[in-house]
């Protein structure tokens, strides 16, 4: 077995790389992930609609060899709510199916074209779609999770605190199953933020804000912040465990040391997850409902 030492320093090496290949080539960082990060052993199926509009795609991810029905996970990346690939985050889809999941990675509409709570109905449209189309690929509609990184993880929460949204497409929560929020601003103040203030100007602002949502009877939730992210305060996820917890619902969060907003996505994928143990621990909680820091 590879030593810890040995493993960080691998993951070193390979941020290394990656960014000398970046400066070279020109090259996005998630292309290069995407580059780096392994594929074999992965079946892909791209470019899959679960709306009318050309953002309301997605792509699965599945192990190749796998014997019944899988947990089903949608992963929602960030962006400001402004910009994304789902292909540029394939390298989340192939870790995940790593360790016996089918994974959803989907895109959403995004400002200017649309405003909030577009992005959030596209999310809850994205579940309805692998509730009624997992079994066909492989993977369970009961007991769906969701991951989601900065403006995906405020998504992310709205569909798991906020009922009216899956209700809006005839379902419930009781489809879901446990959530991970990955740096999340669940606790902003749209208003404040010059950079997204317009996205959610033409809504009452507690509406935007996760914190203020929660329902009782949310599912479980893991919110995994960076100690050093200088994106999106790691307060938040604090914030929004204690919100969970006031309702009577489980939320838990967990900090790491050294890691910042953009590390943490890429600590999901090899060679990089020697960063923090996101990738363990997402798939411990997916699976067990155990969280870090407890036996």
């Amino acid at each position: 077995m590879m030593s810890k030492t040995r493993i960080a320093r691998r993951s070193v090496l390979a941020l290394t790389i990656l960014s000398m290949a970046m400066l070279i080539s020109a090259c996005s960082p998630l292309k290069m992930v995407n580059a780096i990060a392994p594929d074999d052993g992965i079946d892909a199926i791209t470019g899959l609609a679960y709306g009318q509009n050309p953002r309301q795609k997605l792509d699965l991810y599945r192990p190749a060899q796998a014997d019944g029905l899988l947990p089903t996970v949608l992963f929602l990346y960030g962006g400001s709510w402004k910009r994304g690939s789902r292909d540029s985050y394939a390298f989340v889809g192939r870790a995940l199916a790593r360790h016996g999941f089918l994974v959803a990675v989907a895109d959403y509409r995004t400002y200017p074209d649309v405003t909030f709570p577009a992005f959030v109905h596209d999310g809850a449209m994205a579940v309805a779609w692998l509730y009624e189309h997992a079994p066909k690929h492989g993977g369970k509609s009961d007991g769906i999770h969701m991951i989601g990184h900065s403006a995906g993880a405020h998504i992310a929460a709205l569909i798991a605190v906020q009922p009216e949204y899956l209700r809006a497409e005839g379902l419930s929560r009781d489809i879901l199953g446990r959530w991970i929020g990955l740096a999340g601003p669940y606790a902003f103040y749209p208003s404040q933020v010059r950079s997204v203030r317009a996205i959610f100007e033409k809504t009452r602002e507690d509406d935007a804000r996760p914190v203020t949502q929660v329902v009782s009877g949310a599912p479980a939730a893991l919110l995994l912040h960076g100690k050093d992210d200088r994106t999106v305060d790691p307060f938040n996820s604090d914030e929004m465990a204690a919100s969970l917890r006031a309702t009577g619902s489980e939320g838990h969060a967990h900090l790491y040391s050294g890691v910042g907003h953009a590390t943490l996505v890429l600590s999901l994928a090899e060679p990089f997850t020697a960063i923090a143990p996101t990738l363990k621990d997402s798939v411990r909680f997916f699976k067990t409902g155990i969280k870090p820091g407890t036996q």
